[in-house]
């Protein structure tokens, strides 16, 4: 299949974005980037019950309540009973859950930064722009 100049190039542009995630994930140390968007959708959430998480992600419970139960051994997630319901479990980020996803966020806008200050002035407003727009609308991709 033949893909036009502006697909390719939204796929350069993906998957550049993508190597800065993953560049910054092995910067982090050992978190991996399915653990990271966990930690940055309870972050989004500021608490969630795993099936809320789960939805967030789009995986299925089972896979959820593993990748739980790693964060809580590494101690980037706490676990506690539900307010609403003993049955029910809340999760929430730990200070060091906290403090692992600002470095990665702080890795991810190095570099950033670093590819916008290669641009000319008037070339780097407008690709900011873009990244806002496209930013705004791939926030909803995955959400219900």
């Amino acid at each position: 299949m033949v893909r036009s100049a502006t697909e390719e190039a939204l796929l350069e542009a993906a998957r550049g974005l993508m190597r800065i995630s993953l560049h910054a994930a092995d910067g982090v140390g050992d978190v991996s980037v399915v653990q990271l968007r966990a930690l940055t959708v309870l972050d989004h959430l500021g608490q969630a019950n795993l099936g809320d998480l789960a939805d967030r992600m789009g995986v299925t419970p089972s896979t959820t309540s593993r990748l739980v139960d790693r964060l809580v051994v590494a101690g980037l997630v706490e676990r506690a009973t539900a307010e609403h319901s003993r049955r029910e479990v809340t999760l929430r980020l730990t200070t060091h859950g906290r403090a692992t996803l600002r470095r990665y966020d702080d890795l991810r806008l190095a570099a950033l930064h670093g590819l916008l200050a290669t641009l000319p002035e008037p070339e780097r407003e407008v690709a900011l722009r873009g990244l806002l727009a496209l930013g705004s609308g791939a926030a909803a991709v995955g959400r219900s």
